[in-house]
């Protein structure tokens, strides 16, 4: 049966994530151990016969990208559709400065809940609005083929609710999905509607870094 294979992959350790900090829609570009996390993972899927690329315009995803493109002489068509969510007045400070200095925005965001926007930000409900329907887009462009899409943890998590359903009840229970720096998500959607997840936070092509 015809199937369409989904990889969601997050970008490499930024600097940001060094230090400990909210990335939001701030470009902050990959550390050192990001760009040898972006060489791994672009080797590792080298051979997977990709059809397409797709990265979030943010510089961290991008430069995450960027090898696998060299590797397979794919272009990476790039999106603001896919950025990490936008966290407004928090951007740029550290988890513990978010709580001391904005303690009701941050009290939301970890507690996921899923309609409040943030000061100067966005709220879940609008980043699943962007992400999906570029997403959706991208994969009837691509059926039958292999597209990687580079991306952010909270991106990644409601892309991977979105694909599995689990994001149409009118009432949604608080659910994460944790990706690690370069981890990958698999999913085969087939022709029929049937999905199948392959993997979740696939690090295993990390090992040894």
């Amino acid at each position: 049966m015809n199937a369409t294979r989904v990889l969601l992959i997050r970008h490499g350790q930024s600097e940001g994530n060094a230090e400990g900090r909210f990335g939001g829609h701030t470009a902050t570009p990959l550390s050192l151990r990001g760009r040898l996390q972006a060489e791994a993972t672009a080797l590792a899927l080298s051979s997977e016969n990709l059809t397409a690329i797709y990265s979030s315009d943010l510089s961290r995803a991008i430069e995450t990208a960027m090898p696998l493109a060299r590797l397979t002489g794919l272009d990476v068509e790039q999106t603001d559709a896919f950025r990490e969510r936008g966290v407004g007045v928090m951007e740029g400070l550290t988890f513990e400065e978010a709580a001391a200095e904005h303690p009701e925005e941050y009290a939301a965001l970890i507690r996921r809940d899923f309609e409040h926007i943030l000061l100067g930000g966005e709220s879940y409900r609008q980043m699943l609005k962007r992400a999906a329907d570029k997403l959706d887009q991208a994969i009837a462009r691509n059926r039958g083929g292999r597209l990687a899409v580079f991306s952010h943890t909270g991106t990644i998590c409601i892309l991977a609710l979105h694909l599995m359903g689990a994001l149409n009840a009118p009432e949604l229970r608080p659910v994460w999905i944790s990706t690690a720096n370069c981890g990958i998500a698999r999913f085969e959607l087939r022709s029929d509607g049937f999905v199948r997840v392959l993997a979740l936070n696939d690090t295993r092509h990390l090992e040894g870094l």
